[in-house]
């Protein structure tokens, strides 16, 4: 199909356009920008007037829990949660089950993904076989089934020398290793920040040198091998100034947050409300702030959903025994712009700052051919309104997983069309 989108506003943050341009695609790719090629006729045409046209979003985290936990959500509903939050690439981790240590295990995943012709579906591999911190993976297998990286999700390596010889593996066939940066016995049984709210609710505490220490840890490997680590879901100030110096003295490293994070604290567990029980925990004011700074400074890479639905027979429980996570594939966009409209009035071109942490910065990361509209790249695209404003309701969410701590909140920004590699998967009414 040939579709030709006209009247939008085009933001491509990798080609800095940000301008009223038309937008024309033909066999599953952006044939032109601005201008119609020569003996272009479309087969549809695409009225985006009020409406930007924005490359389809890029999630560096999203559990789609397949295999194993279809109770919790399936592929198809998940996918239709990408198409209505406009995230036409998503990155998976590997703790599902069985897990992702197999090439078998990840060539199913990818052809389940790609027989509902959707969302374009990238899994990480596990580090370790059966992310028990012992013994590595067959990586290089691994990375033929179609894992872009590997990583351990929520489980730590306990034995040092193993994640050494991880990053000396991963550094030889220039693999990434995805980490989640927290010490596992400063961290274990930990439920909610270490500070004054958690004292007076009665809940443990995870203190922030518990995600310090290990991000220390892991600069001393990255010195000795050269691996290149992604850190995945920053939650402290203290470990972003961290992050900050290992970038200045160059070291190959990059990192993301959770977009729950970007406009929580600590304060909002509230009277115990168990939506609000992530990993990493919220924590306060001062590490949010911090947050908001270091996607405007460049020390965070990207914005990612942490999308992990939680079904009700796991999550409407008491706070401490609630299953973190949250909802998060539909939510990333307006979370996105939520920090543009409250963090960056001043600066210049905020919607294409924000659209950036969620697209072209989301994509170098994962090293994906995605998040950007220049001519002969995959058309995948998401056109929204900023401007329109929604309720978030459990009834509104195809994610089977119904659970967010933005359940009342009026949120804008509202995708209207999704298309992947050149065909609409989602048409909003």
């Amino acid at each position: 199909m040939k579709l030709h989108i006209k009247n939008g506003r085009l933001i491509d943050p990798a080609n800095h356009i940000d301008a009223q341009q038309d937008l024309f695609i033909a066999a599953g790719k952006i044939v032109g920008v601005g201008s119609a090629p020569a003996d272009f006729t479309a087969n549809k045409t695409i009225d985006a007037n009020g409406l930007v046209v924005a490359p389809g979003l890029v999630d560096l985290s999203a559990r789609l829990r397949e295999p194993g936990y279809e109770y919790k959500a399936t592929l198809e509903s998940e996918m239709q949660a990408a198409m209505q939050g406009g995230v036409t690439s998503l990155v998976c981790p590997p703790d599902t089950d069985p897990v992702l240590d197999e090439p078998g295990l990840v060539e199913m995943l990818k052809h389940r993904a790609k027989s509902l012709n959707q969302a374009h579906v990238y899994p990480l591999g596990a580090l370790t076989v059966g992310l028990k911190g012992q013994e590595l993976t067959e990586m290089a297998e691994l990375t033929d089934a179609g894992c872009i990286g590997f990583a351990q999700a929520e489980e730590p390596i306990l034995d040092t020398t193993v994640l050494l010889r991880a990053l000396q593996y991963a550094r030889t066939f220039s693999y990434t290793v995805w980490l989640r940066p927290q010490d596992p016995y400063l961290g274990a049984g930990g439920i909610a920040h270490s500070g004054p709210i958690a004292s007076r609710l009665g809940l443990s505490g995870v203190p922030t040198m518990a995600e310090t220490i290990r991000l220390l840890t892991i600069f001393e490997l990255v010195r000795a091998t050269g691996a290149r680590v992604h850190l995945c879901r920053i939650s402290s100030a203290e470990g972003l100034e961290l992050i900050r110096n290992a970038k200045k003295e160059g070291l190959p490293i990059s990192c993301d947050v959770g977009a729950h994070h970007i406009h929580m604290t600590d304060v909002d567990i509230g009277f115990f409300d168990s939506n609000a029980r992530m990993t990493p925990p919220f924590r306060s004011q001062r590490d949010r702030d911090a947050i908001r700074q270091a996607l405007l400074d460049g020390t965070i890479d990207a914005i990612c959903s942490d999308h992990t639905p939680v079904d009700d027979d796991e999550k409407l429980l008491p706070f401490g025994e609630a299953t973190p996570g949250a909802t998060g594939l539909e939510l990333l966009l307006s979370l996105a712009l939520k920090w543009a409209e409250e963090c960056v009035e001043a600066v210049p071109q905020r919607l294409s700052r924000a659209l950036a942490k969620i697209t072209t910065d989301a994509a170098r990361v994962a090293g994906l051919p995605a998040g950007q509209l220049a001519v002969g790249s995959i058309a995948d695209i998401c056109l929204f309104d900023p401007a329109a404003r929604w309720t978030v309701a459990a009834k509104e969410l195809a994610s089977q997983g119904k659970h967010t701590p933005f359940l009342g909140y009026e949120l804008s920004g509202r995708v209207k069309t999704t298309i992947v590699a050149g065909h609409i998967t989602f048409e909003r009414p």
